[in-house]
């Protein structure tokens, strides 16, 4: 995930904070997360200016939405919480269950004790590397396999530790139907819907290489702990799925390069493209948090190369980004050398669900 700076988006007023503490708590209640929907409600409602914590959140200086301020907050909470250090989070969060009162009670004695902590986490957009998305990637993938026929180079931005770099490698469940190795430590179970793609068409990926503006190690525990501070409490199989995958990636050679993405794709794209490749650029819930400069030197990058793909050298564009539509976020393929951009599925925005068209 590479988030976009607070410097380039306007100030956020007092309002604008609470807001967005009462907007995510709606979100994680659609998303299956009722926990952190209440810790939101509570900290968008009482969080008042007595603790350096709360003036930073209460003043935040770039845009909250954009920065995913609500996140940053519950991700500071949780990290205390699997320290297993602040005994007073100890005896709310889950799998222990507490009411409103008793919550709030540990939200501000927590507050009070751990108050620097709590405002430095801040410092961090939230990284999430939800691995369920892999379930969108697997069906995009498998539709370039089956268009070219050949195997994929893939390069990715925005991508955290680089858990979904992998993603051919893990056990699916996918409702009525499975994919992989029943053996896999990572199993995604994701339902698919609709004209999903062809499971049995030959994948093979021979590269890959992928950015981040803030890589993680899959083999850092620190960063481990970071990531999984993310992930909500209350939803103990998506802890398990990303510890899983964690454990996977941290035993693969690939890692995760230091790099803005427009630099890096423009000069991944600059070389030379290899014959009897398809080079796949994928990315999944980052491009909101990009400047819109970014962006532009992206697609560009992507059509300058494209005007010079052939079916021996082809290139694939392969995104799951929301785009404000009524339900999940879309799932868009763009192949050259014809540019055809179609969208392939709308998917969950944790992929617990993908429906392809």
């Amino acid at each position: 995930m590479q988030p976009s700076s607070p410097m380039e988006a306007p100030g956020t007023t007092e309002a604008d904070a609470r807001r967005n503490f009462r907007d995510q708590a709606g979100y994680c209640r659609e998303l299956g997360s009722p926990f952190i929907a209440e810790l939101c409600d509570l900290l968008g409602s009482r969080l008042d200016h007595s603790s350096r914590f709360g003036r930073r959140v209460l003043g935040w200086p770039g845009n909250a939405r954009a920065d995913a301020l609500a996140l940053r907050a519950a991700g500071a909470f949780n990290a205390l919480a699997r320290s297993e250090q602040v005994p007073a989070l100890q005896e709310v969060y889950p799998p222990r269950h507490g009411d409103r009162e008793a919550l709030w009670h540990a939200l501000a004695r927590t507050i009070a004790s751990h108050d620097a902590f709590l405002h430095d986490y801040l410092d961090s957009a939230p990284q999430t590397n939800e691995v369920r998305r892999s379930s969108a990637l697997l069906g995009g993938g498998l539709i370039i396999a089956r268009e070219f026929g050949l195997p994929l180079s893939l390069l990715e931005i925005g991508a955290s530790a680089g858990l979904n770099l992998g993603f051919e490698h893990y056990r699916y469940e996918l409702g009525t139907t499975a994919y992989g190795q029943a053996g896999s430590g990572v199993v995604i179970r994701s339902e698919w819907r609709g004209g999903a793609p062809e499971l049995a068409t030959p994948l093979a990926v021979v590269a890959r290489r992928a950015c981040d503006l803030n890589p993680l190690d899959a083999a850092s525990d620190r960063d481990r702990q970071r990531v999984l501070s993310y992930i909500w409490p209350d939803q103990s199989a998506r802890v398990e799925t990303t510890e899983a995958a964690f454990d996977f990636a941290a035993g693969m050679p690939w890692r995760v390069e230091r790099a803005d993405a427009a630099a890096w794709v423009e000069a991944c794209l600059a070389e030379p493209a290899e014959a009897g490749l398809t080079r796949v650029l994928m990315h999944s819930i980052m491009w909101q948090y990009m400047p819109e400069t970014t962006k532009e030197r992206i697609a560009g990058a992507m059509q300058k190369a494209g005007e010079a793909a052939s079916l021996e050298r082809p290139l694939a564009w392969l995104r799951m980004e929301a785009d404000g539509g009524k339900e999940g976020a879309a799932v868009t393929l763009t192949t050259w050398p014809d540019g055809t951009e179609r969208e392939i599925a709308r998917a969950d925005f944790h992929g617990r669900w993908v429906a392809w068209s």
